[in-house]
């Protein structure tokens, strides 16, 4: 694992994390909303760097990335970031995957600058559109019961707000406890004011979705309880090819609740490329 930095259009230094052989074909990881690269878990990582060169971004104002005080609301710079990463990477034929907010960061790239390096695109619990009334943006009830305190710089407001998560970024069961606590930790270190930033814009995706030929796997739990199953319903209706797969009872973190699965779906599909 290798970590190396990239100053994007705008100055921001954007920190991301190489694995696997040079040679592979670039799989680019973003996450979501208030999280990191680390998010993954080096299960996901290792599994995906057999068949793959692994690029995991951490996104402007998260991780070790830089956190400027404006430009969050600016599609141009969200692509610039992307772009930033595939160009020191000398990365042709990547498949970008996009979790939760890292679907939205996608389609900015992908309005920017297009599909030219772009081999396949993956949709994890993602959404494409933001905005009061975007299909494609739907929240679920965790993330309607965290806005807006989550946002608080009052540690206390925001630690309770962001704890109304509960296990919605891992799912139920045992052995998650160490997996939650990381996450939530890594919420509570992203800045206030990026964690609000964040959601002040609008922005629609749709016509962009329906125009785009590149081949999608769209991978949502139907018990997502951050980002509604309709916002992936609403994405696949619109993309002329996309693979669906709706895990049955699984929340927002299909790659915490079950990471040999899902490393077995992104790799299928990658090689399906």
């Amino acid at each position: 694992m290798t970590i190396r930095e990239v100053e994007s259009s705008d100055g921001t230094p954007i920190v991301y994390r190489v694995t696997g052989d040079p040679a592979h074909r670039p799989l680019v990881l973003l996450h979501g909303w208030a999280q990191s690269s680390r998010c993954w878990g080096e299960a996901v990582l290792d599994e995906l760097a057999r068949t793959h060169r692994v690029i995991a971004v951490d996104l402007r104002g998260h991780g070790y990335s830089g956190a400027p005080e404006t430009g969050y609301d600016e599609s141009k710079l969200w692509a610039a970031d992307v772009q930033a990463v595939l160009d020191a990477e000398g990365a042709h034929g990547a498949v970008l995957l996009g979790w939760s907010y890292g679907g939205l960061v996608i389609c900015d790239y992908l309005a920017t600058h297009g599909t030219d390096r772009v081999a396949g695109i993956v949709l994890v619990g993602a959404i494409t559109s933001i905005g009061r009334g975007e299909k494609g943006g739907k929240v679920g009830a965790a993330m309607r019961a965290a806005v807006p305190d989550a946002m608080s710089e009052d540690a206390a407001t925001a630690i309770r707000a962001l704890g109304a998560f509960g296990t919605a970024l891992t799912g139920p069961g045992e052995g998650k406890g160490v997996a939650a606590q990381a996450l939530f930790g890594t919420s509570l270190c992203t800045p206030p004011r990026v964690r609000a930033a964040m959601f002040a814009r609008t922005v629609r995706n749709d016509e962009l979705l329906r125009g785009l030929d590149t081949p999608v796997l769209v991978l949502h739990g139907t018990a997502d309880s951050v980002v509604d199953v309709s916002a992936a319903e609403h994405a696949a209706s619109l993309l002329l090819t996309a693979t669906p797969s709706f895990w049955e009872g699984t929340d927002h973190g299909p790659f915490v609740e079950d990471p040999q699965r899902f490393a077995a779906e992104v790799t299928r599909f990658a090689g399906s490329l």
